[in-house]
């Protein structure tokens, strides 16, 4: 092929391209990991969502990951907790082994490298969830551990600027997210069915809420730079905190529980339906193929 026919190629052709010699079976293996890591991020966001729904209708306030799961321990809850770190485990393994084995076909170019580095960073960082609920099901209290290492980061050489680049990236990610939402992209990586053609709304709203939480975050981060005090900074928890003191900030820390209680149906959808390109059927229908071919045929 020439150089002008393979600048002329759309995405999505050079994707077809790279998957004509690939037989989804010597993937499938990709398939129950996928499913399992999806699961069990859809079910932390189910609990952080659902525990700070449930505290601030009963005169509280929206709660972390870590405060979230730590209300669990005992009982039935107990084994929601191993769940999650089994399911979070499993997604540390999917985007690990989606990276090294470009299970989605994103290539080695400059933009498929950078989406396989990303994979590796959200897998180390749901593995850091994982690794809170083993701390909690030993009775061991994680939560300050990481608070610690960004100050022994902000005080060593260069720390102020590592940390500062650190929240500018994990602004982008969010930024990223909320395109993604805008722009329906995750459509082209689910199954065509009439379940996941009807809650595209909520799938929708779920990935946009998601990343209003990652870019808050972000935020956060660069601000703790900026002052170089680690205790600006934090995950979900201290995104509600600084919701919660806006205008406005116990409705809008509500709507946004409720986004992620979206975010939790869009990680269960994808569960159930995500489309592993490598692993898959190359005749099958995606959810945005679908509903292109059904604009145009209206359009017609």
């Amino acid at each position: 092929m020439s150089l002008a026919d393979s600048l002329s190629l759309t995405p999505d052709s050079r994707r077809a391209r790279r998957l004509e010699d690939v037989n989804p079976e010597d993937f499938a293996w990709s398939i129950p990991i996928m499913r399992a890591g999806y699961a069990g991020r859809g079910l932390v966001y189910l609990v952080v969502a659902g525990v700070s729904l449930w505290s601030i209708l009963h005169g509280g306030q929206a709660e972390g990951t870590s405060e979230a799961m730590q209300r669990l321990q005992g009982g039935w809850g107990t084994a929601v907790i191993v769940l999650i770190a089994l399911g979070m485990l499993a997604y540390a393994v999917w985007r690990l082994v989606d990276s090294i084995w470009d299970l989605e076909a994103y290539g080695r170019g400059a933009k498929g490298l950078v989406a396989r580095a990303g994979m590796l960073v959200t897998g180390a960082a749901h593995l850091g969830i994982g690794a809170l609920a083993v701390t909690l099901l030993i009775g061991r209290s994680g939560g300050s551990s990481g608070r610690q290492m960004l100050d022994s980061v902000l005080q060593g050489p260069g720390g102020q600027l590592a940390v500062g680049a650190a929240g500018l990236l994990t602004i982008g990610a969010g930024g990223y997210y909320l395109v993604k939402a805008v722009k329906e992209e995750y459509r082209d990586h689910l199954r065509a069915n009439r379940f996941t053609t009807h809650m595209n709304g909520a799938l929708k709203a779920g990935l946009a809420a998601q990343g209003v939480v990652i870019g808050i975050i972000g935020a956060l981060v660069c601000y703790a730079a900026l002052h170089a005090n680690a205790s600006e900074a934090g995950g979900l928890g201290t995104a509600f905190d600084w919701l919660q003191g806006q205008v406005y900030g116990q409705v809008l820390v509500g709507l946004l529980c409720l986004g992620l209680l979206g975010f939790a149906l869009f990680c269960f959808v994808n569960a159930g339906y995500r489309i592993i390109p490598k692993a898959a059927d190359h005749g099958i229908e995606s959810l945005g193929a679908r509903l292109r071919a059904a604009a145009a045929n209206a359009a017609g």
